[in-house]
């Protein structure tokens, strides 16, 4: 009997296939709008992180509006994107979750381990990210320096590609999309000092301080990307641009 490979599917994915199998049955009209996400979650009886995920994939994919400060509405068949969001991207909020764990213990590490080139590197890299963001373009640059400079202290091959993969997943179109509506000059100011946080901590040779500096950053982040869309909407516009 002929067998299928079976693949591990995310829950934000069973959970946009489930929403637009029904918009596909007319469950949901072209035009209509949709439950709130605290709604969705509770039907569907998972966490309103793992809703919005969903939902932004569904946006990528043609199938749903999200207008900001009013809801998410279904779009037209022919609007539809000819692919669907890749199986393997991981959801943006479980993403910042994870990292929250792994990068807590790297900078803890780097703050036993750090030398000044190290801290130097680190300076660099926020430097980098202020000036990209007072030019109104997403820092992302910076962002990753900063956060590769930490895991370079660790001296391990794996968690430098762990965190590199963790972060290089930042450019998958979920969160690329999620973050033309949560991230702006606002967001990331808050986000650089933060990182400035970090980099004492680490400089003052503050293992825990560095650990707890890094959970608040990821902890906020989350926050940031959470947030009502309603107040996206008031807090954090315009959008940034994405390219130099």
């Amino acid at each position: 009997m002929p067998l299928q490979t079976l693949e591990p599917r995310r829950l934000y994915r069973q959970i946009a296939d489930q929403l637009s199998a029904l918009i596909a049955k007319g469950e949901f009209a072209m035009g209509a709008r949709l439950p709130a996400e605290r709604d969705l979650a509770k039907q569907l009886g998972v966490s309103r992180p793992s809703v919005r995920e969903a939902l932004i994939a569904l946006e990528v994919e043609g199938w749903v509006e999200v207008r900001t400060g009013s809801g998410v509405y279904v779009r037209g068949r022919a609007q539809h994107a000819a692919a669907p969001v890749a199986s393997t991207e991981w959801g943006p909020l479980e993403l910042i979750r994870a990292r929250r764990v792994v990068e807590g213990e790297t900078a803890a590490i780097a703050a036993v381990t750090a030398k000044r080139k190290d801290i130097e590197a680190m300076t660099r890299a926020i430097a980098l990210m202020r000036e990209l963001a007072e030019r109104n373009v997403m820092p992302l640059d910076g962002d990753r320096a900063f956060h590769l400079a930490i895991v370079e202290c660790c001296g391990n091959v794996v968690l430098s590609e762990t965190v590199q993969g963790f972060w290089d997943s930042r450019r998958g179109p979920i969160f690329t999309r999620l973050g033309g509506y949560f991230e702006s000059v606002k967001s990331w100011r808050s986000a650089i000092a933060e990182h400035e946080a970090i980099r004492d901590a680490i400089a003052a040779h503050d293992a825990e301080g560095a650990r707890n500096a890094m959970h608040a950053h990821m902890d906020k982040s989350h926050q940031r990307f959470s947030a009502s869309w309603r107040r996206a909407n008031l807090f954090f516009q315009p959008p940034m641009e994405t390219k130099r």
